[in-house]
This record gives structure tokens, sequence and C-alpha cells, in this order.
């Protein structure tokens, strides 16, 4: 599973951040400070959680084998 976001959109709600800061890191201007990543084993649950928690709903969840 991989989680992609649209960095350029985000108005810094942090929401996602307060789910799971571990997964979605900020910048040092409260912005979302990665494009994506692919999720660890056993985070799948906590970053659709971050990913769901977005009000811009930007940040998106690709489920499936990684190219």
């Amino acid at each position: 599973m991989r989680i992609r976001i649209e960095k350029g959109q985000c108005v810094g709600n942090a929401r996602c951040h307060a789910v799971a800061s571990h997964l979605y890191p900020l910048d040092d201007n409260g912005y979302i400070a990665t494009d994506g990543f692919d999720v660890p084993p056993g985070e799948e649950a906590l970053a659709r959680r971050g990913a769901r928690a977005c009000p811009e709903r930007i940040i998106f969840v690709e489920e499936g084998a990684k190219d």
C-alpha cells in the first residue's frame, strides 16, 4: 500500500499529522513534508485514518502491489 499526497495543495490543517505524526511529518511551516510514502507493514489502518482526516482530500491511498 502506498500513500500519495498532493503536497502543493496542503493548507496546513495538520489533521493527518495529529492522527499519525510518524507517517505524516510536517515542515517548519506546518505543511505536509512529503509527497508520499510506502506504508510500513502493520500501519495500514493508521495511514488510512490519517488520509481520511484531511479536510482538503489531498491524501490518496493506493492499494495493491508496488511497481
